[in-house]
């Protein structure tokens, strides 16, 4: 269970003033109409969590205040992966305090959980909610203006959201899972997320029904170790959870998986990834190093070896699907030979995207002990190797797809059609399209600086 502790919040902040006297607001609960102002820094769950909080403050009568406009609360969903994470996260606060100096200032995520131990002159704050007590920040808000004292909220399943209105994204993102216990020497989030907690499959459901209901056509699954879907209930699993989406879930729509560890990617699941047109052909697979040595002093669990033949076993079975990755440099150790290792795996490899990151030390990690730290000014240059190198990756995969024909989902106006997503992860402007939110059947015919040039293939559908 989640613990909110109202004094343990002040005194965090150095014995901060009463919300009655900080804010404008009365004593007591909210009446409902305060404007509120919601950011968000960091990972697509993070992103996931706002959605739905905004959903919450909705449903309880508040109005959304668009960020460029002065609110009563401010309610700041932070992340504090990198230091430079920590750094936007504050300076979104103070910025936050400058707005409306008499609003209420609400921080959660992350860095809220470091956050505790923040001098008073740092964080000027009014309430910290912690990651585990997030689903439940409106309820912390109230109890915070009826100064009410600690109460505990049953964290030990995600709560489910409710969507009553279609977004600004055409693609919508649930959270089936929280938390993580895989303990990479270089990452903090364990600590700052806890352990493994999946939502109830009959919530997934629901909230799949209600975003198809308002509209969505992709529905992307996102959690902060995916691949650990049911890792806390007895006879589940992702791909036991896939297959009762598409048993029970009917419309036009269809489902993207979001980051999922090598380690996890096992026959059922690539199967079902293939076979069934209702999954994108897509998958985002974290790499991190293609060095054993680094892979191991990381305390990844697989080989680059390993590795390379998962993904060269996808592309061989399906050349068109999406194969995307994490790869981190400078981390502790990473001398030129490994990091020329690791270069290779993916110049040799079926990737066609990259995520590149500098590593960062995250004091409490075993990492920032580490000897044989790597300078910035070489974090920075193998940062854009890499960088250019995923670069060539892309263009050469989007050039072997000319030809190929691919369902489209479209998002906005283009010249000359429509511009969407291919179930492959790939930008397409379908000519001739008109309207956004549907699927297109596209034959691809050429490509313009990142994004493959389609007509519509009547070859998909006759009707098209």
């Amino acid at each position: 269970m989640g613990k909110h502790r109202i004094p343990d919040h002040a005194e965090a902040t150095g014995n901060m003033k009463t919300a009655a006297q900080t804010t404008s607001f009365p004593q007591g609960a909210f009446t409902g109409s305060q404007r509120v102002s919601l950011f968000t820094l960091g990972c697509k769950v993070n992103q996931v969590e706002t959605e739905a909080l905004r959903e919450e403050f909705i449903h309880h009568g508040f109005q959304i205040a668009d960020p460029s406009e002065a609110a009563d609360i401010y309610v700041i969903n932070t992340c504090a992966v990198t230091r430079t994470a920590e750094k936007k996260s504050r300076a979104i606060i103070r910025r936050a305090r400058r707005s409306n100096p008499h609003s209420l200032v609400v921080v959660t995520g992350c860095y809220a959980e470091l956050a505790k131990s923040e001098p008073a002159h740092r964080l000027d704050v009014d309430l910290l909610v912690s990651n585990q007590d997030k689903e439940f920040l409106v309820e912390c808000i109230n109890r915070y203006l009826r100064q009410e004292g600690e109460t505990s909220y049953d964290s030990s399943r995600l709560r489910p959201t409710r969507y009553s209105y279609h977004h600004r994204r055409t693609r919508g993102f649930i959270k089936i899972q929280d938390g993580c216990e895989n303990c990479c020497s270089y990452c903090i989030v364990p600590r700052l997320r806890g352990p493994v907690r999946s939502k109830l499959p009959e919530h997934v459901l629901e909230e799949i029904q209600s975003m198809i209901d308002n509209d969505y056509r992709e529905i992307v699954l996102n959690g902060i170790h995916l691949g650990h879907y049911g890792k806390d209930m007895e006879g589940w699993d992702l791909t036991g959870l896939l297959k009762l989406i598409l048993a029970r879930v009917s419309g036009d729509y269809r489902i993207r998986l979001g980051s999922v560890e090598p380690t996890e990617i096992n026959e059922e699941l690539v199967e079902l990834v293939i076979n069934e047109p209702r999954l994108c052909k897509h998958l985002h697979i974290p790499l991190q190093s293609g060095s054993d040595k680094i892979l191991q002093s990381m305390n990844r669990h697989y080989k680059a070896g390993e590795y390379l033949e998962l993904l060269t076993d996808l592309y061989l079975r399906e050349p068109k699907m999406g194969l995307t990755a994490d790869v981190m440099v400078g981390f502790p150790g990473e001398g030129e030979w490994e990091f020329r290792e690791t270069y290779q795996l993916i110049q040799n490899s079926p990737l066609n995207d990259l995520h590149v990151f500098r590593f960062s030390v995250r004091p409490g990690t075993r990492a920032a002990l580490m000897e044989n730290q790597v300078s910035e000014t070489i974090k920075k240059e193998r940062s854009q190797q890499l960088i250019e190198l995923g670069r060539r990756r892309r263009a050469s995969f989007l050039q072997s797809l000319i030809g190929a024909q691919l369902q489209v989902l479209t998002e906005e106006t283009a010249p000359g059609g429509m511009r969407g997503l291919s179930e492959n992860y790939v930008e397409v402007i379908v000519e001739g399209a008109k309207d956004t939110n549907r699927f297109y059947p596209a034959g691809i015919y050429g490509l313009k600086d990142d994004s493959l040039l389609a007509g519509r293939a009547a070859a998909f559908n006759p009707e098209a």
